[in-house]
């Protein structure tokens, strides 16, 4: 069954089209790739989703819903969480402060009432709580009380996560998530991603740039050329698709 279906999607910035007729379907439960070149069209997409941008035509319908009709505020609610390729963490707060702060803003009250209420946030257990328990299960359980500044980049991205989790969604969205890591760290972020949707019941639309991650991870994998989708299966049959090799993946060493 598709939890997310992209139908015809168009997006142009006055004369130039990002995304060109993009349609794809992402299964309850999968981790789906969306692989491409840069300026491929990746993000635009997730910024559609997001309901940043408010395409030309298409459709995307979440569950059945139309998610076009949706404003931006809404999403969240709808159990839509995303993370983002440049952080977005609030470096004087402590690691369980920040996802506190996950589990509020990404609800109805916005990021601004959040960090106001974040002195009554302290007293709600069942949201500390679950904070501290999120940390715990990304392995930054030890750092909770510590500032987000100044920590490894690794750590951050993991931080991150849970913050996205923090909303309990059942979509998230994650925008090169292994952007800025060491390669020796990538293999651990992987299982990461791997263990977070089996454990909440996620279904996760990934872009990156790490082929191997992609790769090892995902049940499907989208590749998009100028805005337009160019080769969908499964990672075995991308990696044999010969139109994708030449545009993107290039021939095995």
């Amino acid at each position: 069954m598709s939890l997310l279906e992209v139908q015809d999607v168009t997006v142009r910035f006055g004369g130039i089209v990002a995304l060109d007729g993009l349609s794809f379907d992402i299964e309850e439960g999968h981790i789906c790739g969306l692989i491409g070149p840069n300026g491929a069209g990746k993000t635009t997409m997730f910024n559609v989703v997001s309901r940043i941008y408010q395409p030309a035509r298409g459709s995307v319908r979440f569950r059945g819903e139309e998610l076009l009709e949706v404003p931006a505020h809404g999403i969240a609610s709808l159990g839509i969480a995303r993370t983002f390729q440049n952080l977005a963490l609030f470096p004087t707060m402590t690691l369980l402060e920040n996802v506190m702060v996950g589990a509020h803003s990404q609800g109805r009250i916005g990021f601004g009432r959040a960090i106001s209420r974040l002195g009554a946030a302290r007293d709600n257990r069942r949201t500390r709580d679950n904070a501290g328990d999120l940390l715990n299960q990304l392995g930054l359980g030890a750092l909770a009380f510590r500032a987000a500044a100044g920590l490894p980049f690794g750590t951050l991205k993991r931080l991150e996560i849970a913050r996205a989790l923090a909303a309990r969604p059942k979509f998230l969205l994650m925008d090169e998530p292994a952007a800025g890591l060491p390669h020796g760290e990538v293999d651990g972020l992987a299982e990461t991603i791997r263990g977070i949707r089996d454990q909440f019941d996620l279904t996760v639309l990934l872009v990156e740039h790490h082929m191997s991650m992609v790769m090892g991870i995902s049940d499907r994998v989208v590749v998009m050329e100028f805005g337009r989708k160019i080769g969908d299966g499964t990672p075995a049959e991308i990696q044999n698709d010969q139109r994708v090799i030449d545009a993107y993946l290039g021939a095995p060493a």
